[in-house]
């Protein structure tokens, strides 16, 4: 494969989206095991849980984008 080719893979919008699902994933087994600590630092959890918000809407709107909806 030719070194401009393996750029574009790199930087691909699929490679971004498992890179994306990857991320989430973590977060929401690191959530899972911070949520039944008693004395979780609560600003932290809020921070994760929205980093995780936003990852999904990332995720979603790139799944839009690589695979459009069939037009009614």
């Amino acid at each position: 494969m030719p070194p401009c080719a393996m750029d574009e893979n790199l930087h691909s919008p699929q490679r971004r989206l498992i890179e994306l699902r990857i991320e989430h994933a973590d977060l929401d087994n690191l959530i899972d095991r911070n949520l039944p600590a008693p004395g979780a630092d609560e600003l932290s959890l809020r921070r994760l849980k929205k980093r995780r918000l936003l990852l999904r809407d990332l995720i979603s709107r790139l799944e839009t984008e690589l695979d459009p909806p069939e037009p009614a």
